[in-house]
């Protein structure tokens, strides 16, 4: 049963004695205890976890103002107390949440034996304390966020407050159902949007962008089951890279202003890479769907939900994040209905295969009756080489360069296959299989790195203790890795003759610092031209594939015909889609199994042979829907 935001406070009520004080808020999905006494409160044990037990919802503790000190009496008093030997770096404040995070060098010593530093700060200064290890790459992204959300602490809390008078508002009568609509991503690869609606409300999967698409971008918002579009209760994204995560902003632009649930590193991603579309599409003289304004309201109504932690967020439909794989903090959307009518998971773009940066998408999920899968490879013939297979292909291609005396100009996402490429050629550079030369990173890479190291607990142990301990063994601050710092190095670069990588954006030479190098170099044998991403079909990178032996290309203002002369290879072991091998895995050991697929993000080809696959080998009930279908699953 869920309360009524009025029935949980006289529940409250009934639990805490007389004459304590105290008040009872609401963070979202969250029930906040704000009181001038929290030690009254207790933990698991006191106050806190009897009416957790009661309600059965996430109760959160917050001190009343009247016993917070200011910010600059509290950063002070932090400084003085824990001294240099921490070495604090930032201290951040977010007065939404009563939190203060102080980055430092040394958090054991921060924090203090057995926390006593901690607790000297929560009770001189009334703020709840957090530490964090200094990142080894400073991000300006992470850094404008946490400046941000603390400078709109005000507006956030009152959001909260709406979002969560929402979901607990008193539920309509009638029998439960639940329907999923496609409103991009169906039998086509970009732009994926999803509509999941029940009898009490509706919740929009991702927000995505056709990139490879002038001329219909954008999902089917006018579709009548999205709107108004003010009216949806809740978006959820599974990953921040544009084909998901792009066209978040124009939602908030037609009047959405419900809450956006992700993952922490998503949230830092999606900034970086929306504020590169707005300034790639500006560049290119490309009117855009949105402006940094949009972006920034966008940004004012994201909740932050970590993988595993269970999340309400409307009347009757839980969320849970898994991790799957694929890039920093993607996952499969776990929904629940009802009193445990339907479970759905979309599983986003996922890997079901340990990589040098993540573990393999998760398998193990509460519930599951319908799975939507992504059938980006999951055609007969899709098969990918292994991680090893790939480093292998890389090396040789690097090798074959460098003896050429030529260049190897490698086009990569900034966000995930980029750092991929990294570590491997960090590894073949360390283990002395090829002399290291430099190996320049242009365009936003550098900064995705710098996220990718803020998140360590989304990255694998080894890679997670190699970024903490910072020991040189961190394969994103090798001496090969060198940033270009501007056009004038860019430039310089360029006109230089001897041996080098570059990395740089974008991934599908659709634009970005990348073609300003293929421009210069593509002509000349010596140099090759290395692809480890999905090229979209009508992206300059998939003509190029298909062996065009020249393309038109604007240079100056002006087209010009550039002729392909460098050695072009594609290595698809680098790849954070699972292919059609590892897809079949993750539903073989998917616990517990669905008994509805729904194929999306693969043309109709691939869509429809992998779910005729499902059906033969796992008995279930398989669709491969058009945009604008309307699937009813309870």
């Amino acid at each position: 049963m869920q309360y009524s935001f009025k029935e949980m406070k006289d529940e409250i009520a009934k639990i805490v004695p007389k004459g304590i004080e105290y008040d009872v808020d609401l963070e979202a999905g969250d029930i906040s205890i704000i009181t001038p006494t929290p030690s009254l409160f207790g933990g698991g044990d006191g106050l806190i976890g009897k009416i957790a037990k009661s309600i059965k919802r996430k109760i959160v503790l917050r001190p009343h103002s009247s016993i917070m000190k200011s910010e600059e009496d509290t950063e002070l008093y932090i400084k003085e107390l824990i001294g240099d030997v921490a070495e604090i770096d930032r201290v951040y404040f977010d007065a939404c949440y009563c939190e203060v995070t102080v980055i430092c060098g040394n958090p054991g010593e921060a924090v203090g034996k057995k926390g006593i530093n901690a607790k000297k700060i929560r009770d001189e200064c009334g703020w709840l304390i957090k530490f964090e290890r200094i990142s080894p790459i400073h991000s300006k992204t992470v850094h404008d966020v946490r400046g941000y959300r603390s400078a709109q602490a005000k507006e956030r809390r009152k959001l909260l407050r709406d979002f969560g008078l929402n979901i607990y508002r008193p539920k309509r009568p009638g029998a439960t159902w639940v329907r999923t609509t496609g409103l991009g991503s169906y039998r086509e690869v970009g732009r994926a949007c999803h509509l999941v609606t029940t009898n009490e409300s509706r919740v929009m999967i991702d927000v995505g962008v056709n990139i490879a698409s002038d001329t219909d971008p954008m999902p089917y918002f006018t579709a009548p089951e999205a709107l108004p579009l003010e009216k949806l209760d809740a978006v959820v994204l599974t990953h921040a890279h544009l084909d998901h995560a792009g066209m978040l902003p124009v939602l908030f632009r037609y009047g959405y202003r419900g809450p956006v649930y992700c993952t922490p590193p998503t949230r830092d991603l999606m900034l970086l890479l929306q504020t590169d579309f707005l300034k790639v599409g500006g560049s290119e003289g490309k009117r855009a769907p949105y402006d940094m304004e949009d972006i920034r309201t966008a940004m004012r109504h994201v909740i932050d939900v970590d993988w595993g932690q269970t999340a309400d967020i409307t009347p009757d439909v839980k969320l849970t994040f898994h991790n799957a794989g694929h890039i920093l903090g993607s996952s499969a959307v776990h929904l629940h209905v009802g009193e445990g009518k339907h479970n759905l998971v979309f599983s986003g773009d996922q890997k079901y295969e340990k990589s040098w940066l993540f573990d393999a998408a998760s398998v193990r999920f509460p519930r599951c009756e319908t799975l939507v899968i992504e059938s980006t490879y999951g055609a007969s013939g899709d098969f990918q080489p292994s991680r090893e297979e790939a480093t292998q292909e890389l090396q040789d291609v690097i090798s074959r360069t460098l003896q050429r005396g030529g260049k190897m100009m490698c086009p990569v996402f900034a966000v995930g296959r980029s750092q991929e490429v990294m570590i491997a050629i960090d590894e073949l550079f360390r283990s002395g299989l090829i002399k290291p030369v430099p190996v320049y990173l242009d365009g936003m890479i550098q900064e995705a790195t710098a996220i990718h190291s803020t998140h360590p607990n989304y990255l694998t142990r080894v890679l997670r203790q190699s970024l903490l301990k910072d020991d040189g063994d961190n394969p994103f601050t090798s001496k090969w890795f060198k940033q270009v710092q501007g056009r004038d190095m860019r430039e310089s670069i360029v006109m230089d003759s001897s041996p080098c990588i570059v990395l740089a954006t974008s991934g599908m030479l659709n634009g970005g610092p990348i073609m300003e190098y293929f421009q210069n170099w593509a002509a000349e044998p010596r140099n090759s031209l290395c692809f480890v991403g999905y090229q979209a079909e009508g992206t300059l990178g998939r003509r190029l594939q298909k062996g065009f032996s020249e393309v038109p290309m604007v240079i100056n203002g002006q087209t010009e015909i550039v002729k392909i002369g460098c050695d072009m290879v594609t290595i698809d072991g680098f790849s954070g889609h699972s292919d059609r091998r590892q897809l079949l895995e993750f539903i073989g050991n998917m616990s517990p199994r669905p008994r509805n697929v729904i194929c999306h993000h693969g043309d109709y080809q691939k869509c429809n042979e992998l779910g005729r696959t499902l059906r033969e080998k796992f008995k279930v009930r398989t669709y491969a829907p058009q945009n604008l279908e309307t699937i009813r699953l309870a």
